[in-house]
């Protein structure tokens, strides 16, 4: 007989793939729309309308680019340079991840709500290579929050998604997320601030800016940064090791 708790975690897998397919369905609808394409054909009008409608924009902007986020559409990259472009650097950057950590958070209590918690007991209660893999997260939580947000090679969607079905703290999660996103919503919204030269020239942005030495070297810093604690932890359990 099934406990309530699997009962209750096949009901939520139910809603979350219900969530998931009307993702994919307006990832596909709107492509066209969540394009840097789109962006250079509409440019005119989102100028003309954040400069008479400046408040609006900004809560609109927000909105849909929270939206796109915690729907994971593919057109995050576009909504940050569409921040820089519309509203420059700053305030821009603010606007940007402002958006960014309303929509991480949105996805990652739909994923705890849908999935998390129920797969974290599960994982909790199993032996094995996951088990130990979710005890060094538990055991490293913080460092492996920063982490999942410096590494320019983990897609955003997964750092929103992991954490809620490892059974982070949602505290935790929205502060990491706060604080590790800033590197990358600077240099991206830097870039859009810059894209009215571009779109003269008909050009399409350099959107792997950040793996440029100037930008990536930093990054690779603050992961060995955020690494540290875990690297002095097993240093001090090999030192005790060799004691014993």
């Amino acid at each position: 007989m099934q406990s309530d708790t699997d009962q209750r975690g096949k009901k939520h897998i139910w809603a979350l793939a219900l969530l998931a397919f009307s993702a994919v369905t307006l990832a596909v609808v709107l492509r066209e729309h969540l394009s840097f394409e789109a962006l250079s054909e509409n440019r005119a009008r989102l100028v003309a309308f954040t400069e008479s409608h400046r408040a609006l924009s900004v809560l609109v902007f927000i909105m849909v680019y929270a939206g796109i986020v915690s729907l994971s559409l593919p057109g995050a990259t576009v909504s940050t340079l569409t921040g820089g472009f519309l509203f420059g650097l700053f305030p821009g950057v603010l606007f940007n991840m402002t958006a960014a950590i309303v929509g991480a958070s949105a996805l990652f209590l739909a994923a705890r709500w849908g999935l998390g918690d129920w797969l974290a007991a599960k994982i909790d209660a199993s032996e094995g290579r996951i088990h130990r893999i979710k005890q060094g997260i538990d055991e490293n939580q913080w460092s492996m929050l920063f982490l999942l947000r410096f590494l320019p090679v983990v897609p955003f969607f997964v750092a929103n998604l992991l954490p809620a079905l490892f059974g982070v703290p949602f505290h935790r999660f929205v502060i990491s997320t706060a604080l590790g996103i800033v590197p990358g919503a600077l240099v991206y919204t830097s870039v859009g601030a810059g894209l009215s030269e571009v779109f003269e020239r008909g050009e399409a942005p350099d959107l792997g800016v950040i793996f440029e030495p100037y930008i990536l070297l930093p990054l690779m810093g603050l992961c060995l940064l955020a690494l540290a604690p875990v690297l002095w932890k097993a240093w001090r359990k090999g030192k005790a090791a060799e004691r014993a």
